[in-house]
């Protein structure tokens, strides 16, 4: 018999710091620091929106909302729940929600290299648009992707 844990996605407030530190810093070669997480946090354009499985802090989106723009600057996954989902949860959550409130576009940027994520954002919608040679500190190249939104408010649906 299989057990089920409750899964909530819900927004990153500063008692949720010490854990999201602890995930960022085996999510990236370049970790945001405390003090980053806490600028985001006073930032009333940017939301971390937190998906945890039961006690465990599964994976983490940051994003700004700036006019009819979603911008994802970071998506993490723990290490151990990688390829289940947590990604894909987050980043559908994020775009539903802003969709409904009329966004256009969203963007992010991704290594070059990183193919899975790649392969997860172009399954949602995202397409390249853009490359920025030698854009993170070890010289790798990010791959710019965007998704538009068709919304139907002209059509009257």
């Amino acid at each position: 018999m299989s057990v089920t844990v409750e899964e909530i996605i819900r927004p990153m407030t500063e008692k949720d710091l010490e854990a999201v530190l602890a995930l960022e810093a085996c999510g990236h070669v370049s970790p945001w620091s405390e003090a980053m997480f806490r600028e985001e946090l006073a930032n009333p354009v940017a939301r971390i929106d937190l998906l945890w499985r039961g006690s465990d802090l599964a994976g983490f989106l940051c994003a700004w909302r700036v006019s009819d723009e979603l911008s994802i600057l970071s998506v993490v996954t723990a290490p151990l729940m990688r390829r289940t989902g947590v990604a894909r949860r987050l980043l559908m959550q994020a775009l539903e929600r802003n969709g409904r409130s009329g966004m256009v576009r969203a963007l992010l940027e991704v290594r070059s290299s990183n193919c899975g994520a790649i392969a997860l954002y172009a399954s949602l919608g995202f397409r390249q648009v853009s490359r920025r040679r030698g854009y993170y500190q070890d010289g790798e190249d990010a791959l710019v992707m965007e998704l538009r939104y068709q919304h139907c408010a002209s059509s009257g649906c």
